[in-house]
């Protein structure tokens, strides 16, 4: 085949012949925001001093009280970006180079790399195979004496099991960072996702369900932490001056411009009404795609809502007798964008496997010759490989504003492939 469009089925034609509309949030509301910041002419009040405006200024102050007042945390912290969040996060809790921090395999890259800015090791568990999130057996299975904290991801648009990590956390007295970058919004048993560890927060980049073009937001209900992330936003050598203890208190211009936190405000107000457009769409699809043997719809967990950054999905080739790249190929052929077959597997990335990236002695912080035991040979996280390698399908959902039709087409794309599977089995042959 020589390409995607040959799978097109019913003579070629494929379904879907216009591009979705892009997901836009923005109106006039955050233009006139950035228009009075930029007349003001202060688009920044940072110093990096001691002061009234070493935490910011008039729009950064407000916007934070904003986000402590929806998220019913007792402090926000507005970084640039949710990268930046997650190093801040990490360096609040004190760590000391060699110390492993416990994360998921199944996220973007700078949830493990923020671990490895430290100079700490990641170490990865494997995911539930129906919620994509952190596996906390997985995770207990992993506890040494020189674990730190558990780096949750709750992926996708919903919290990972925060009782189960909880009680783990309780037990072996370790802190829990909750990167709910794709998830703001989301409710976990009454409470809101990433509100629940010792710190959470979420990403303000283009595509998430609000965004500032870039930056992060990062709460907590403990004031020590909060403060100790404030002092990495802004240099933190500044804070010596005020008698703070200070430890590995290395410090960063994390900072967001004024524009960006006058914006965030405006979009702050539309999240509750995104959130409920993203669910009504995804129930309808929903409603349609579970009727699809060997298809597999999101699990919602239970006392819980998804905010459906991402739709994901799993292929069962026993099912269908068709595996899940051709199926993809098909989907793709009949028009639908931002379809994918593949996850991150970080643990399997060329950082973590490469050591000529670093020369005859590996990893920069010298793993090979400390005391940590650590593999990060394929076969440490089953579940999150074989959904990688076999049967994980996702969709983009926050990268389009999925209309009724829009709605209407994706759901009948998905129909046309399975009803004529059998055609799709004779394209292989061919």
């Amino acid at each position: 085949m020589k390409n995607n469009y040959q799978l097109a089925l019913n003579g070629g034609k494929k379904l879907i012949t216009k591009k979705f509309k892009r997901f836009n949030t923005y109106d006039t509301k955050e233009k006139d925001a950035a228009n009075k910041v930029i007349k003001s002419g202060i688009l920044s009040q940072y110093i990096a001093a001691p002061g009234n405006f070493f935490d910011g200024g008039t729009y950064v102050k407000k916007f934070e009280k904003k986000i402590e007042k929806y998220f019913k945390v007792k402090k926000a912290i507005l970084v640039n970006s949710w990268t930046s969040g997650l190093i801040a996060a990490i360096g609040a809790l004190d760590v000391e180079p060699g110390d492993e921090i416990i994360t998921a395999p199944w996220t973007m890259c700078a949830t493990a790399t923020a671990i490895l800015h430290w100079n700490c090791i990641p170490i990865f568990a494997d995911i539930e195979s129906d919620t994509f999130c952190i596996d906390p057996q997985s995770v207990e299975k992993l506890i040494t004496k020189k674990t730190k904290a558990i780096l949750s991801v709750d992926i996708a648009g919903q919290s990972a099991d925060m009782i189960s990590l909880r009680k783990i956390a309780k037990k072996y007295n370790i802190k829990i960072i909750s990167d709910s970058a794709q998830a703001p919004g989301s409710i976990y048993h009454k409470k809101y996702t990433g509100t629940i560890s010792d710190i959470g927060g979420f990403s303000l980049n283009y595509h998430k369900h609000i965004h500032t073009g870039e930056g992060g937001i990062l709460v907590t209900n403990n004031l020590k932490l909060a403060r100790r992330m404030s002092l990495i936003r802004n240099h933190a050598e500044a804070g010596i001056l005020r008698n703070d203890k200070l430890n590995n208190m290395i410090g960063f211009n994390f900072r967001l411009g004024e524009i960006e936190a006058s914006m965030g405000i405006e979009q702050l107000k539309k999240l509750k009404s995104i959130v409920k457009s993203r669910q009504q769409v995804a129930n309808k699809i929903n409603k349609e795609l579970k009727k699809l043997s060997g298809l597999t719809i999101p699990k919602v967990r239970d006392m819980c809502t998804h905010v459906y950054y991402v739709y994901q999905m799993k292929i069962d080739e026993n099912k269908t007798g068709v595996s899940r790249d051709l199926i993809h190929k098909a989907l793709v052929a009949e028009g639908i964008e931002y379809l994918g077959t593949k996850f991150s597997n970080l643990h399997l990335m060329p950082l973590y496997q490469n050591k000529l990236a670093y020369g005859s002695k590996g990893f920069p912080w010298n793993l090979n010759k400390s005391k940590n035991k650590v593999s990060y040979k394929k076969g440490i996280c089953p579940v999150a490989e074989n959904l990688h390698d076999k049967t994980y399908i996702g969709f983009q959902m926050c990268q389009f504003e999925m209309s009724k039709k829009e709605t209407e087409l994706f759901i009948n794309a998905f129909k046309k492939v399975w009803k004529n599977l059998d055609e799709l089995k004779y394209k292989k042959k061919i």
